[in-house]
């Protein structure tokens, strides 16, 4: 199927080609009618699938052009990247329509944001805690807000911001479409539908644990962090093979600690984003990585969550992400584009059964590799390690139902809704007492 075949506007598509966007992807061919036709939609894809475009292309048709001073869509994403992101796919589609959009986002200065929403917008892009600082100084209405989208949804969760989220809900008319995204449909990101969507279609490409075929898989078995540090150095030696590799850690620390020994060795080819990071100085080593300025890039789940950069030939997980989805969502970022990639894994004793999870996940066993001999291990423990090792807790923190795929049921209040606008508001009005009876429980 072609741009032309689901009815694409001359001048996205125009935009689109310009870009060198060929076809839809399956996720953007199959959500787009509905958008168009303005329901309610949950789309679950896995990242790099193109959920941003998915959404983008039909926003933008209906918007059209630039008009009056306040937004007429809301896009609400997790992180500051992500808002860059989405801006940015913004200004590629809309050379020829001249909509105007602004991200607001948290660690900088809140005027220099304000500024730019005083000339007027179409499209604001948010972050939830910046959005509500916004809603606060009064400076834009939201009383035109005709779509809200809500991006990586399962990661706002994680994040803990269904509070924030509620209140945007209730900041914003009644009456408008509800797009959600995610990359996996939790029991939170369930419970968030179901409390605001109004009969809303569900679009789900491929199963949400899955890996692409086109991903190799491996895992070495290393002892500790100082053991893992030196497998890493020896396999980045190889510039040739390993020319763009990102590499994930579960917390900030150990990315400091990769930086601290490895800085020397790889010199302007390493960068490194999380949230301890100056914003300016993630947005240069995101830049950096992307155009091929450096060629590996550190970064923390909360950081990289939904980041989207092309060609990526290595993922290395240093650590086992404790939320073991997480992994499916990581190694996608390889093997894009139906290009091979790698994704490598570096598991020490309390690491084994989070993979055996992942195994599970999966539904694949995932190779064993022979360390190189040149690598020399050790037995030197770090003082954070040694706590864990007198008292390993492994934390699942979802549910893994391989029976049902850990899908949710909609409950058979949203089920159906009568059609037409008065039966809109009379779903919307079920699912505030819904909501209120909650809250008194």
């Amino acid at each position: 199927m072609s741009f032309d075949d689901i009815k694409i506007s001359k001048q996205i598509r125009m935009a689109l080609d310009e870009a060198g966007f060929e076809k839809p992807t399956e996720i953007q061919e199959k959500v787009f009618s509905p958008i168009r036709a303005g329901k309610d939609v949950i789309g679950i894809a896995q990242t790099g699938t193109g959920k941003t475009l998915a959404y983008l292309m039909p926003i933008l048709m209906k918007l059209n052009y630039a008009q009056g001073f306040d937004p007429r869509a809301l896009i609400v994403v997790p992180t500051r990247e992500l808002v860059l992101q989405v801006v940015e796919t913004i200004e590629l589609l809309s050379p020829y329509i001249n909509l105007r959009a602004v991200g607001v986002y948290g660690g900088v200065n809140i005027n220099t944001q304000k500024e730019k929403l005083y000339a007027g917008i179409d499209i604001i892009v948010a972050t939830p805690g910046r959005l509500m600082d916004i809603y606060m100084t009064r400076i834009l209405k939201f009383t035109l807000i005709k779509t809200l989208v809500v991006d990586e949804a399962d990661k706002l969760m994680d994040l803990g911001f269904m509070p924030q989220l509620k209140a945007i809900f209730e900041i914003i008319p009644e009456v408008h479409q509800n797009l959600l995204f995610s990359a996996t449909f939790s029991d939170t990101v369930a419970q968030l539908a179901d409390d605001f969507l109004i009969s809303p279609e569900r679009i789900e490409i491929a199963p949400q644990a899955s890996t692409v075929e086109n991903i190799h898989q491996i895992q070495y078995q290393a002892p500790n962090i100082l053991s893992k540090i030196a497998l890493l150095k020896h396999l980045l030696k190889d510039k040739e093979v390993f020319n763009k590799v990102m590499i994930f850690t579960e917390t900030k620390k150990n990315a400091d600690r990769i930086v601290d020994r490895l800085e020397e060795f790889l010199g302007e080819d390493l960068s490194v984003i999380h949230s301890n990071k100056a914003q300016n100085t993630r947005i240069k080593a995101l830049n950096d990585f992307k155009e091929g300025r450096s060629r590996v890039l550190i970064a923390s789940d909360v950081a990289a969550r939904g980041i989207d950069i092309e060609n990526i030939s290595h993922v290395i997980n240093f650590d086992i992400p404790s939320n073991y989805v997480e992994y499916v969502h990581r190694v996608g970022r390889t093997g894009r584009a139906e290009r091979d990639g790698t994704a490598i894994s570096f598991v020490n004793k309390g690491e084994e059964e989070l993979m055996e999870q992942v195994e599970a996940l999966i539904k694949k066993p995932i190779e064993i590799g022979e360390v190189p001999v040149e690598v020399v291990f050790t037995s030197q423990l770090l003082e954070d390690e040694k706590i864990q090792t007198r008292n390993i807790k492994i934390k699942n923190t979802i549910r893994l139902d391989l029976s049902s795929g850990a899908f949710h049921k909609k409950s058979a209040k949203n089920s159906k809704t009568p059609s037409g606008s008065k039966g809109r508001q009379k779903a919307i009005e079920n699912k505030k007492r819904n909501r209120k009876k909650k809250s008194k429980k």
